[in-house]
């Protein structure tokens, strides 16, 4: 039995989390998933021009420009050594080597671990614009509705409104937060976070931090100055660092998140707007490219639209939904 067969045979039943991932994916799915279907009604067997066409449906996808080579080169090998010429048995090949190719990577965990009486502390990274705030705020609605303490602190002191935004989606969602001062040392906010944890007994306290495209240098100096805050404060934070990107802006996202990834050790990564987007393969490029894996994804503007990411339900989303 293929990939597509199996998820098929698995997700046959209703789901609303299944639903959700074919609704928000269905851009996608129809820009990968239905040209492909035509790609492989137009050959009676597979020759070089479908492998060219094939190549050029996954980057307009998003990808990747050298893994879709990598992913092609494969399935091309691997029909060649089979003798497989029948275009739908290629574009099964396909789909379980993007299942391969992300799985492959190792560790593919997505839900914040807690141990009992100790905080765990999340740094959030990302440049500005690409919904880093409402994507605290969603994480902060997951786990208090977890049955978890949340505490917020809004240590991007530099960006005009950062503050004031975060603090109503607090309000909103009845959480203490810790702010500073406009442009205060974004370290010195988060020392007070620490302070705050400890007070409150938190369960998770998720660190907002500046998304200034500066200099790597500077944005080293600023990331590494909080990080030893938080771990002199609470040992072994920040436990989980997450990078944020934009899914609709592709692989120009992808290219802007390298210096915050080059400058601090990730943990995982979550990707908004996917339901925005025709080009679900940002997925597929980003575990390429970070080497972490993606812990929870967008799909919509609700508040319970920020779902744990599923391997399967991804590719069902994207591969074949409804």
């Amino acid at each position: 039995m293929g990939l597509i067969d199996f998820l098929k045979e698995k997700f046959h039943k209703k789901d609303k989390n299944v639903d959700k991932y074919s609704q928000g994916m269905a851009k996608s799915r129809q820009n990968f998933s239905n040209r492909l279907d035509l790609l492989s009604r137009r050959y009676k067997t597979v020759n070089q021009e479908y492998f060219d066409e094939l190549e050029q449906i996954l980057i307009e996808s998003d990808v990747g420009v050298n893994l879709v080579i990598k992913i092609v080169d494969e399935v091309l090998e691997k029909s060649r050594q089979e003798k497989i010429t029948n275009p739908q048995l290629i574009n099964e090949l396909l789909v379980d080597r993007m299942f391969v190719g992300y799985a492959e990577k190792g560790d593919i965990k997505n839900e914040i671990t807690f141990k009992a009486g100790e905080a765990t502390v999340v740094l959030v990274v990302g440049v500005n614009g690409v919904g880093k705030t409402t994507s605290i705020a969603k994480l902060a609605y997951r786990y208090i509705h977890h049955g978890k303490k949340v505490l917020l602190v809004a240590a991007d002191t530099f960006r005009a409104g950062a503050v004031e935004q975060l603090t109503v989606w607090a309000q909103r969602l009845n959480c203490e937060i810790v702010t500073g001062a406009h442009q205060a040392d974004p370290a010195s906010v988060a020392y007070d976070g620490m302070k705050k944890a400890r007070e409150i007994n938190a369960d998770l306290v998720i660190v907002d931090t500046a998304g200034r495209l500066q200099t790597k240098t500077n944005l080293m100096m600023e990331l590494s100055k909080i990080k030893r805050v938080l771990g002199r404060e609470i040992e072994g934070a920040p436990q989980e660092t997450f990078l944020i990107i934009d899914a609709t802006t592709g692989q120009n996202g992808v290219v802007q998140a390298k210096a915050f990834a080059e400058v601090t050790d990730l943990t995982g990564v979550i990707v908004t707007k996917m339901d925005g987007t025709s080009k679900g393969g940002i997925i597929l490029a980003i575990r390429d490219e970070f080497k972490v894996p993606v812990r929870f994804i967008g799909l919509g503007e609700k508040m319970d639209d920020l779902e744990e990411f599923d391997l399967d339900k991804y590719l069902y989303g994207l591969c074949v939904g409804e």
